[in-house]
């Protein structure tokens, strides 16, 4: 069952990775495909050692995303039902299984060096789990794991508020999370969830009654981002050499 127990809470300080600088914004709605090039360009960057980390914060129109573990049959919508709807469907090289992005989910991928200390995919998740619980916490909403064999993502007492996948290649970090603020649930109906057969899926703005905006979630995930992750923040530049 889900947790609110801290786990890891706040890592330990380290004074080399506190001097680390990221550059972080919310870019609003931006297309799926044109954030997995974002994406590439700053993981290439870093692996030439001559790029920033950088955590991107946006939302994206209709989407399905099929991580490595997913199956075909996870999608059950007909095409004419996405179609209607406007739905796209991605193939990613991300864990996990299919999910669904769209308006009123604020979608985060950080684009980190997890050399030298924290080479550890465990803690990864686990540290990106404490940032939306946390967040959550701003709300007034109690968060927390659920430790259950493919149950990776942050839960509630109605249900899975957020979807975690996450891309490690050379402990370089791609893919990130999704915490469902105002999200239509409706369109998780056209899938089995992360492969979680009768899963409940919940909004921020059904919990707490009102609608905040994406802007107003992402700066408290921001804060709490620099927080466990020991980075200091700059602004954002997306004007990168993308990878061949």
């Amino acid at each position: 069952m889900w947790s609110d127990a801290p786990g890891m809470g706040r890592p330990a300080y380290n004074p080399s990775m506190a001097s680390r600088v990221t550059q972080a914004a919310f870019l609003g709605r931006v297309h799926y495909g044109e954030a997995l090039v974002w994406q590439r360009a700053t993981e290439a960057g870093l692996k030439r050692g001559d790029g920033p980390e950088r955590f991107l914060l946006l939302e994206h129109p209709p989407v399905f995303t099929l991580g490595r573990n997913a199956s075909p049959a996870d999608i059950l919508a007909p095409a004419e039902w996405l179609q209607s709807r406007g739905v796209e469907i991605h193939q990613t090289n991300r864990g996990g299984e299919v999910t669904y992005h769209g308006p009123g989910q604020l979608v985060g991928y950080p684009v980190l060096n997890l050399n030298p200390d924290r080479r550890d995919i465990r803690r990864y998740v686990r540290d990106l789990q404490e940032v939306l619980i946390r967040t959550l916490g701003d709300f007034g909403i109690t968060a927390g794991r659920n430790d259950a064999p493919g149950h990776i993502g942050v839960w509630v007492e109605r249900g899975k508020i957020a979807s975690i996948g996450v891309h490690l290649s050379r402990w370089i970090t791609t893919h990130g999370f999704a915490l469902n603020v105002s999200t239509d649930l409706e369109l998780f109906g056209g899938i089995v969830p992360c492969g979680l057969h009768g899963v409940r899926m919940v909004t921020l703005a059904e919990l707490i009654g009102r609608v905040p905006t994406l802007a107003e979630v992402a700066d408290r995930v921001v804060v709490h981002f620099f927080d466990v992750f020991e980075r200091q923040p700059a602004p954002l530049d997306l004007a990168v050499e993308l990878p061949e």
